[in-house]
Protein backbone atom coordinates (compact mmCIF):
# COMPACT_ATOMS: atom_id res chain seq x y z
CA UNK A 1 0.00 0.00 0.00
CA UNK A 2 0.93 3.70 -1.12
CA UNK A 3 -0.05 6.80 0.51
CA UNK A 4 0.18 9.97 -1.40
CA UNK A 5 -0.33 13.09 -0.02
CA UNK A 6 -2.05 15.99 -1.68
CA UNK A 7 -2.03 19.79 -0.83
CA UNK A 8 -3.92 19.32 1.86
CA UNK A 9 -2.39 17.82 4.74
CA UNK A 10 -4.09 14.87 6.02
CA UNK A 11 -5.87 14.08 3.01
CA UNK A 12 -4.37 11.12 1.15
CA UNK A 13 -4.12 8.96 -1.97
CA UNK A 14 -3.88 5.22 -1.28
CA UNK A 15 -2.70 3.24 -3.77
CA UNK A 16 -2.89 -0.66 -2.88
CA UNK A 17 -0.34 -3.31 -4.41
CA UNK A 18 -2.44 -5.04 -7.12
CA UNK A 19 -1.15 -8.71 -8.07
CA UNK A 20 -2.19 -9.69 -11.31
CA UNK A 21 -1.80 -13.13 -13.84
CA UNK A 22 -3.30 -14.77 -16.26
CA UNK A 23 -6.14 -15.30 -13.82
CA UNK A 24 -7.21 -11.59 -12.94
CA UNK A 25 -5.95 -9.75 -9.92
CA UNK A 26 -5.87 -9.26 -5.93
CA UNK A 27 -5.68 -6.70 -3.61
CA UNK A 28 -5.39 -5.99 0.03
CA UNK A 29 -8.29 -3.44 -0.32
CA UNK A 30 -7.34 -2.36 3.18
CA UNK A 31 -5.21 -3.47 6.50
CA UNK A 32 -5.14 -1.38 9.42
CA UNK A 33 -1.83 -2.17 10.49
CA UNK A 34 -0.30 -1.03 7.09
CA UNK A 35 -2.66 2.02 6.93
CA UNK A 36 -1.64 3.14 10.64
CA UNK A 37 2.23 2.43 9.58
CA UNK A 38 1.59 4.33 6.40
CA UNK A 39 -0.07 7.37 8.16
CA UNK A 40 2.48 7.32 11.12
CA UNK A 41 5.52 7.50 9.07
CA UNK A 42 3.87 10.29 7.42
CA UNK A 43 3.86 12.19 10.88
CA UNK A 44 0.34 12.09 11.19
CA UNK A 45 -2.27 11.29 13.31
CA UNK A 46 -3.83 7.64 13.40
CA UNK A 47 -7.52 7.85 12.80
CA UNK A 48 -10.25 6.27 15.29
CA UNK A 49 -10.95 2.79 14.48
CA UNK A 50 -13.13 2.25 11.03
CA UNK A 51 -17.24 1.32 12.66
CA UNK A 52 -19.33 1.50 9.59
CA UNK A 53 -19.00 0.60 5.40
CA UNK A 54 -21.46 2.36 3.33
CA UNK A 55 -21.97 1.45 -0.08
CA UNK A 56 -24.32 3.49 -2.65
CA UNK A 57 -24.87 3.01 -6.28
CA UNK A 58 -25.42 5.41 -8.80
CA UNK A 59 -26.23 6.63 -12.77
CA UNK A 60 -23.80 8.69 -14.42
CA UNK A 61 -23.87 12.21 -13.67
CA UNK A 62 -25.27 12.32 -10.15
CA UNK A 63 -23.09 14.27 -7.46
CA UNK A 64 -23.32 13.73 -4.21
CA UNK A 65 -22.23 16.40 -1.52
CA UNK A 66 -20.63 18.12 -0.67
CA UNK A 67 -21.36 16.51 3.33
CA UNK A 68 -19.97 16.18 6.57
CA UNK A 69 -20.49 15.66 10.05
CA UNK A 70 -19.64 17.54 13.10
CA UNK A 71 -17.85 16.44 16.35
CA UNK A 72 -18.82 14.46 18.44
CA UNK A 73 -19.60 12.40 15.45
CA UNK A 74 -17.16 13.86 12.96
CA UNK A 75 -16.01 11.15 10.56
CA UNK A 76 -12.98 10.18 8.96
CA UNK A 77 -13.33 8.18 5.52
CA UNK A 78 -12.01 6.21 3.68
CA UNK A 79 -13.51 5.81 -0.21
CA UNK A 80 -13.12 3.93 -3.04
CA UNK A 81 -15.16 2.43 -6.31
CA UNK A 82 -15.44 -0.84 -7.10
CA UNK A 83 -17.53 -0.55 -10.06
CA UNK A 84 -17.10 2.52 -12.80
CA UNK A 85 -15.27 5.73 -12.20
CA UNK A 86 -16.15 9.07 -10.01
CA UNK A 87 -14.35 12.35 -9.13
CA UNK A 88 -14.08 12.40 -5.37
CA UNK A 89 -13.44 15.50 -3.80
CA UNK A 90 -12.47 16.89 -0.37
CA UNK A 91 -12.73 20.03 1.12
CA UNK A 92 -10.82 21.37 4.40
CA UNK A 93 -13.59 22.72 6.38
CA UNK A 94 -11.28 22.64 9.53
CA UNK A 95 -11.25 25.70 11.94
CA UNK A 96 -8.07 27.52 12.07
CA UNK A 97 -6.57 25.36 9.16
CA UNK A 98 -4.26 26.84 6.80
CA UNK A 99 -6.12 25.31 3.53
CA UNK A 100 -9.27 26.13 4.62
CA UNK A 101 -11.65 26.35 2.21
CA UNK A 102 -9.09 24.73 -0.49
CA UNK A 103 -10.09 21.36 -2.18
CA UNK A 104 -8.52 18.74 -4.00
CA UNK A 105 -9.91 16.10 -6.16
CA UNK A 106 -8.99 13.03 -7.73
CA UNK A 107 -10.54 10.29 -10.32
CA UNK A 108 -10.97 7.18 -8.45
CA UNK A 109 -12.48 4.37 -10.41
CA UNK A 110 -11.98 0.40 -10.35
CA UNK A 111 -9.58 0.54 -12.77
CA UNK A 112 -7.19 2.42 -10.91
CA UNK A 113 -8.40 0.77 -8.04
CA UNK A 114 -7.23 4.10 -6.12
CA UNK A 115 -8.81 4.70 -2.78
CA UNK A 116 -9.06 8.21 -0.43
CA UNK A 117 -8.37 8.89 2.50
CA UNK A 118 -10.14 12.26 4.54
CA UNK A 119 -9.55 12.88 7.82
CA UNK A 120 -12.26 14.36 10.29
CA UNK A 121 -13.00 18.13 8.89
CA UNK A 122 -13.36 17.33 5.69
CA UNK A 123 -16.77 18.19 3.80
CA UNK A 124 -16.69 15.35 1.28
CA UNK A 125 -19.15 14.92 -2.23
CA UNK A 126 -18.68 13.02 -5.55
CA UNK A 127 -19.50 12.99 -9.20
CA UNK A 128 -19.95 9.42 -11.09
CA UNK A 129 -18.80 9.27 -14.72
CA UNK A 130 -20.21 6.10 -15.29
CA UNK A 131 -23.80 3.93 -15.04
CA UNK A 132 -23.96 1.49 -12.65
CA UNK A 133 -21.22 3.37 -10.39
CA UNK A 134 -20.66 1.48 -6.89
CA UNK A 135 -18.69 4.28 -4.28
CA UNK A 136 -18.21 2.40 -0.91
CA UNK A 137 -16.61 4.01 2.35
CA UNK A 138 -15.40 3.25 5.31
CA UNK A 139 -16.37 6.01 8.21
CA UNK A 140 -14.56 6.01 11.78
CA UNK A 141 -18.32 7.56 12.88
CA UNK A 142 -21.65 5.97 12.24
CA UNK A 143 -23.85 8.33 10.80
CA UNK A 144 -25.94 10.97 13.37
CA UNK A 145 -28.96 12.75 11.66
CA UNK A 146 -28.41 15.59 14.64
CA UNK A 147 -24.79 16.12 13.46
CA UNK A 148 -25.21 16.22 9.35
CA UNK A 149 -24.28 19.55 7.08
CA UNK A 150 -23.79 20.26 3.27
CA UNK A 151 -22.10 22.84 1.60
CA UNK A 152 -23.09 24.27 -2.00
CA UNK A 153 -21.66 21.69 -4.32
CA UNK A 154 -20.62 24.44 -6.73
CA UNK A 155 -19.79 27.31 -3.97
CA UNK A 156 -17.89 30.02 -5.86
CA UNK A 157 -15.35 30.53 -2.71
CA UNK A 158 -14.61 27.22 -2.88
CA UNK A 159 -14.24 27.07 -6.72
CA UNK A 160 -14.54 23.00 -7.50
CA UNK A 161 -13.28 22.14 -11.21
CA UNK A 162 -16.07 19.63 -11.44
CA UNK A 163 -15.84 17.57 -14.65
CA UNK A 164 -17.73 18.93 -17.51
CA UNK A 165 -20.81 16.02 -18.37
CA UNK A 166 -22.83 16.18 -21.29
CA UNK A 167 -26.01 16.48 -19.04
CA UNK A 168 -26.10 18.42 -15.79
CA UNK A 169 -25.19 16.52 -12.52
CA UNK A 170 -28.03 15.26 -10.49
CA UNK A 171 -28.35 15.86 -7.07
CA UNK A 172 -30.81 15.50 -4.15
CA UNK A 173 -32.67 18.18 -2.67
CA UNK A 174 -30.72 19.05 0.22
CA UNK A 175 -27.50 19.00 -1.32
CA UNK A 176 -29.33 22.04 -4.20
CA UNK A 177 -30.66 24.22 -1.29
CA UNK A 178 -27.13 23.54 0.40
CA UNK A 179 -25.76 26.88 1.89
CA UNK A 180 -22.10 28.25 0.32
CA UNK A 181 -19.17 27.53 2.88
CA UNK A 182 -19.69 31.19 4.51
CA UNK A 183 -22.93 31.05 5.61
CA UNK A 184 -22.61 27.20 6.63
CA UNK A 185 -23.34 25.70 10.50
CA UNK A 186 -20.59 24.37 10.79
CA UNK A 187 -18.89 24.88 13.97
Amino acid sequence: MKLIPTRIPGVLIVEPAVFGDDRGWFMESYSQQRFDDGVMALGLPVPRPFVQDNHSCSKAGVLRGLHLQLAPHAQGKLVRVTHGAVFDVAVDVRKGSATFGQWVGVELSAANKRQLWLPEGMAHGFLTLEDDTHFLYKTTSGYAKDSERAILWNDPDIGIEWPTLAVTPTLADKDLKAPRLRDADIY
